[in-house]
């Protein structure tokens, strides 16, 4: 039986063969949305032995975040007259360091799903020889590569699936400048902003779509990266080619620099609260508390102006002190000839005055307005304490 790291080099030339059927691609979204699905071929051979050789095409299946998507794997076993109740099927999460999450375990009629999985994933039982997996309400963390193993007796086999997420890459620094996070403080600012690390992947896929950041940050894999667009003397010498410049896997603990983070679909609402007078951040955030709302997260406002196409020329606080505003057309008067999420730096939360941007998520998948858990809390403890393609100079 060979070992996990091992059977990641391996071809699939054994008695028990299973594929990967990249289709069926089923998301689930907000009643208005409508994605048609997607089919890959797949090709079966056969070998002078007469084992089964697989090859799939190479490719993924995209959902968002919020939705619901199927992770395609089939198996053909050769007799065909094996017993259902021996078979054993297994997904598992695997990152780029090696490491394995499980994921889902099937034994006949036997199954456990583990960890943040539990009551999202399911087999979709879609006939003989269907190991394919449903994960429901999909979230960031849910991102990435999957691998669907087969096991009957002493034979196995393993397929692999990539879930990818519609979602938008942004730069960020804190408060306290650039150059100032360690991986896991990187790590742990993007959460916080409603987003997670970005991927080498999202990160050039990014670039390709436009973004253009001449610091350097951290990516989930733990290397160190930044766009570029528009080479200049500045950003790595002006004769270079354009590209994602790779400064390779840095110290997790010593090493600082700024976070590329990634985040996908709201669910719920983010507007710009309109009042007849500007405030500091103190007043920004009871002004939206008293709204039924929160005040918005950097991630919530990239997400908005992504694919809700939010377009305000008017700058408001959001969560970390920031002041920023989101353009999808742009107009001389609105900060450049670029849409991006224009960014106006930290200024005194005390003493300066804007609008502020809210976020008021919907409560179990609707559009209603009740308050979420974690908003209610946010109003009692106030409460109770009171009796499309970025521009390097706006996308942050």
């Amino acid at each position: 039986m060979f070992s996990k790291q091992h059977r990641l080099q391996i071809s699939g030339e054994m008695y028990f063969a299973v594929f990967i059927l990249a289709s069926a691609l089923s998301v689930l979204s907000l009643p208005e949305d409508l994605i048609e699905s997607r089919r890959r071929v797949v090709h079966v051979l056969e070998d002078e032995t007469g084992a089964v050789i697989v090859q799939t095409a190479p490719g993924k299946v995209v959902t968002h975040r919020g939705g619901s998507i199927t992770l395609p794997c089939r198996f053909h076993h050769e007799p065909e007259n094996t017993d259902p109740a021996r078979i054993r099927i297994k997904w598992t999460k695997v990152t780029d360091a090696l490491q394995f999450e499980d994921v889902f375990v099937a034994l006949g009629k036997q199954q456990r799903v583990f960890g943040s999985y539990r009551g999202r994933v399911f087999l979709e039982r879609a006939g003989p020889g269907d190991a394919s997996v449903i994960i429901q309400n999909v979230t960031l963390e849910d991102y990435g590569r999957y691998e669907c193993e087969v096991t009957n007796d002493m034979e196995d086999d393993t397929g692999f699936v990539n879930l990818d997420l519609e979602g938008v890459v942004f730069p960020y620094y804190p408060r306290e400048g650039r150059y100032k996070l360690n991986y896991h403080q990187a790590e742990d600012t993007c959460k916080h902003q409603d987003a997670i690390l970005a991927s080498h992947s999202q990160l050039h896929k990014a670039w390709l779509e436009g973004l253009d950041w001449c610091n350097a940050g951290w990516l989930e894999d733990g290397s160190v990266q930044y766009p570029i667009s528009h080479p200049r003397d500045q950003c790595g010498r002006k004769d270079t080619p354009a590209g994602v410049r790779n400064y390779g896997y840095r110290h997790k603990e010593d090493e600082r620099y700024d976070a590329f983070c990634f985040t996908s679909k709201l669910n719920g609402k983010l507007y710009f609260l309109k009042r007849f007078k500007k405030v500091n951040y103190a007043e920004a955030v009871k002004a939206c508390i008293r709204d039924g709302s929160a005040v918005a997260k950097v991630g919530q406002l990239y997400a908005a102006w992504k694919f809700q196409l939010l377009d305000r020329c008017e700058a408001g606080w959001l969560e970390d002190g920031s002041i920023r505003y989101p353009i999808v057309n742009p107009r001389s008067r609105c900060g450049g000839s670029q849409p991006g999420v224009r960014h106006l730096g930290f200024p005194d939360k005390k003493f300066k005055l804007y609008g502020v941007y809210c976020f008021r998520q919907y409560k179990d998948d609707t559009a209603g307005s009740k308050l979420t858990k974690p908003l209610e809390e946010s109003v009692l403890k106030w409460k109770s304490s009171n009796s499309i393609p970025m521009n390097a100079t706006n996308a942050i």
